[in-house]
């Protein structure tokens, strides 16, 4: 195990994030008012400076990036409680990691997966060919691979900046995707395998999230010349899962906001409680001041804004879709361990459970492999079970299925991290806003539309990579264009 004196890249980003807490005061007016330090956030700040604007960033949290941050270890090191995934065709955000000189490297999936099913511990190398399909009876895999090719057909017939305008839109927000699987995937294993796959992507039990969502969510998976995919989705080698940053995701909000954002234009502890018109544009105001700004760039998702006051009041299409999208109950409950063990019985530390708290793993230890991170996703029911207990009963119940994945060695835990984004005030849950039934169509329009001199954005109005960074990045993108063609 490490030293507990901190690493060097850790000292440099707690210097960071103490300048930022010590950043100016709200000043009385600027040309754009941002809500929320996120990476859609940050992003429009960056263009819209780079543009000439006047811009200050009011954060609520005290610290920059939403739900990308780098939690310190123990060891002297850090473990990313958030996003923590790039991949192809995600062009904005790897393109931003080299801006800020961060180097990426290939997530660790050597060796076997483990599916955990009926109580039965199953090894086993991933089919290419079967799109990585689990060991499971021919009838299921037939399923699974028809459900996969079908699921991609629609996605593909989508228009990912109107996905509610296609002529079955309506039949497929009416269903949930449960009820695609009672429809098109009715053996037991297709069922798990495919249930596995989208609490994954989104953290909801299929019965909580429309099948028009998902195919959106699939649509978006990709770039302006590529076509979104579930394989994309969901694998690791050329998929969203390929690789990781160096010194972990939280240091591109913290570099963003510290070198090219600066620190002068950042307002932490600063939740904005009101957003008014006036007669110099709109009086934003925060706990930590109020200012006049032009526009405002509102970067948050859309269940949050219910908790600021517009006057005058929101369009009632964006009241209704703030009022109905909803954030899934999320976390991540996150072993470190002194080495990776589990890459000595050659396994890539990749779970598929059908019980237990925490049933889709990864591996997340550094690029040095300097100590091993077992990161268990907290998803749907369990992270509301999970939500229950305490934290030193949220570890009693969570480790007991690391053990039963990777053998009595999971016991030997040197720090355990409970991240649980749902009981976070300026969070709520994650990793996106989703769609019920019956949402998209009727006030999917609502995502993207200003009103007035305020603009949305957040990684739930991006055309693509929908619920990534990549998605954020584009967003802030999106709103600094239109506000600089308005001012």
């Amino acid at each position: 195990m490490r030293s507990s004196t901190p690493s060097i890249p850790l000292l440099i980003s707690l210097l960071q994030a103490a300048s930022l807490v010590a950043s100016t005061a709200v000043p009385e007016s600027v040309d754009v008012a941002v809500v929320g330090a996120g990476l859609a956030g940050l992003t429009a700040a960056r263009d819209l400076i780079r543009g000439g604007k006047s811009v200050i960033v009011l954060e609520a949290r005290d610290r920059v990036g939403g739900k990308v941050y780098n939690k310190p270890l123990a060891n002297g090191a850090v473990t990313e409680v958030g996003a923590e995934f790039v991949g192809p065709t995600q062009d904005k955000v790897l393109g931003m990691i080299s801006d800020l000189g961060l180097e990426i490297f290939d997530t660790y999936a050597e060796g076997q997966t483990i599916m955990y099913r009926n109580n039965t511990r199953v090894p086993f190398t991933p089919d290419p060919q079967l799109g990585g399909a689990p060991p499971v009876d021919q009838s299921s895999v037939l399923q699974i691979g028809a459900a996969r090719q079908q699921l991609d057909a629609w996605a593909a017939e989508l228009n990912v900046t109107a996905p509610w305008s296609h002529p079955n839109a309506s039949k497929w927000d009416a269903k949930t995707f449960d009820d695609y699987l009672t429809e098109y995937a009715d053996d037991a294993d297709a069922r798990f395998v495919l249930t596995t796959a989208v609490k994954a992507l989104l953290s909801v039990e299929p019965k909580e999230v429309s099948l028009l969502y998902v195919l959106a969510y699939i649509a978006a998976a990709g770039n302006e010349t590529t076509t979104g995919s579930l394989e994309r989705l969901v694998a690791a080698k050329g998929g969203a899962q390929e690789s990781r940053v160096v010194g972990g995701t939280g240091l591109i909000p913290t570099r963003l906001a510290e070198k090219v954002v600066g620190s002068q234009r950042v307002v932490l502890n600063a939740p904005v409680t009101k957003i008014s018109k006036c007669s110099k544009g709109y009086k934003v105001v925060s706990r930590a001041g109020t200012v006049v700004a032009k526009k405002v760039v509102v970067a948050m998702a859309p269940p949050l804004l219910k908790q600021i006051t517009f006057e005058p009041a929101l369009p009632t299409n964006r009241h209704r879709l703030n009022e109905d999208t909803k954030m899934p109950p999320l976390g991540k409950g996150i072993a470190i361990y002194k080495t990776p063990f589990w890459r000595k019985d050659n396994l890539s530390a990749a779970v598929q459970s059908d019980s237990g708290s925490s049933r889709v793993v990864w591996d997340s230890s550094p690029d040095d492999a300097s100590f091993g991170a077992l990161l268990g996703f907290l998803l749907g029911d369990e992270m509301r079970a999970i939500d229950k207990l305490s934290p030193a009963e949220a570890q009693a119940k969570i480790i007991p299925d690391y053990v039963k994945y990777f053998g009595p060695q999971a016991q030997n835990v040197t720090e355990f991290v409970l991240q649980r984004w749902d009981l976070e005030e300026w969070s709520r849950g994650g990793p996106v806003a989703i769609a019920p039934p019956n949402v998209l169509t009727k006030y999917g329009k609502a995502l993207r539309q200003s009103f007035g001199g305020i603009h949305f954005a957040g990684t739930e109005t991006s055309e693509y990579w929908t619920g990534y960074m990549d998605g954020a990045i584009r967003s802030g993108e999106r709103v600094a264009k239109e506000i600089q063609s308005s001012l």
